[in-house]
């Protein structure tokens, strides 16, 4: 192996250990964010339903308990659709992170790869411009993969969006049938 080809080899190895690195401190990153808000979101879990059982261990009737039942719930709803919401953001943009770190190093890949043909086809001997047609082909088609998967990654990002948006709406009824209950009880 010629030393040009070693000095490629041990830069190829390097970017790629810089992108499994970069790829590891998102994974970190998005767990470690992850884990902080379900640390919180655990806490405050904790600290409403302390609350709300002292509060209805202190109820003097049965009417007031009705009262307390339908009062402790809707915010119980609402908090479960924000942390949904900040679950599915910081989601969003660990996918965006990763999708940008693949699509630079593809883009480098692609760039070393035409490269890299166009320089063996030029020193290739006679029947070398089949070998550069096929390797061109098959950058061609590697491109249209990592497109079609860049496409389908940004769909299911669409279709997480919709549902979200569909669950925020699904929300909206119970949301109003616990006040109503509410205003009901306070009767």
């Amino acid at each position: 192996m010629s030393n040009a080809n070693m000095d490629q080899l041990a830069a190829a190895q390097k970017a790629n250990a810089e992108v499994m690195m970069a790829l590891l401190r998102t994974a970190f990153n998005g767990v470690e964010r992850l884990t902080a808000l379900n640390m919180a979101a655990s806490r405050e879990f904790f600290n409403t339903t302390v609350a709300g059982t002292q509060q209805l261990l202190s109820a003097k009737d049965a009417s007031e308990l009705s009262k307390l039942n339908a009062s402790l719930a809707q915010p119980g709803t609402e908090k479960w659709m924000d942390y949904s919401r900040t679950v599915y953001d910081l989601v969003s943009q660990m996918q965006q992170e990763v999708t940008s770190v693949m699509e630079a190093q593809y883009s480098s890949f692609q760039q070393n790869a035409t490269s890299a043909v166009e320089k063996a086809s030029a020193s290739a001997p006679v029947g070398g411009d089949v070998f550069a047609a096929t390797m061109k082909s098959m950058m061609d088609a590697s491109t249209k993969a990592f497109s079609n998967m860049s496409g389908m990654a940004k769909q299911l990002t669409d279709i997480a969006e919709a549902n979200m948006a569909a669950a925020g709406k699904a929300a909206a009824p119970a949301k109003s049938a616990t006040a109503a209950a509410a205003k009901k009880a306070a009767k």
